[in-house]
């Protein structure tokens, strides 16, 4: 099936999937799934790195102190979640560091299930919309 635009409102009784297709394998992945519940696509990260802004979730592994997470710029009225899940010491934290971000310039987790709940606007960059336990700065 080709693309198709419709003028009024799409429905089903079993939900919508997103999806893409390897155009060389044929292999599908499901990206997002619309129904009582939208879920997305989640990455896990060891450590430093940079958070995908293909996910919807990015789950850190903090294994040290200091784990820089960098976030690129998104698209407009993005959600990305990032938590940190794990640490190999009592001691390690993260340091989310987004590219552009309109209250500072980083969160920092240090604490097993922390996180951050960040939209991305156009103008101001990624916004925190939810904090549980991480310092802005």
């Amino acid at each position: 099936m080709g693309n198709s635009t419709w003028s009024g409102p799409v429905r089903s009784e079993n939900g919508f999937e997103s999806i893409t297709k390897n155009a060389s394998t044929g292999v599908v992945t499901t990206n997002a799934t619309f129904g009582s519940v939208i879920s997305g696509s989640r990455e896990s990260l060891a450590g430093a790195g940079a958070a995908s802004v293909s996910t919807i979730t990015t789950d850190v592994d903090a294994d040290g102190t200091g784990n820089v997470v960098t976030l690129a710029n998104g698209t407009a009225g993005q959600i990305k979640i990032i938590t940190m899940v794990s640490e190999d010491a009592g001691t390690d934290t993260v340091v989310i560091t987004p590219a552009t971000f309109a209250q500072g310039s980083t969160i920092t987790l240090d604490t097993v299930g922390e996180g951050a709940i960040l939209v991305y606007n156009a103008t101001v960059g990624w916004v925190c919309v939810g904090n549980n336990g991480g310092v802005i700065a």
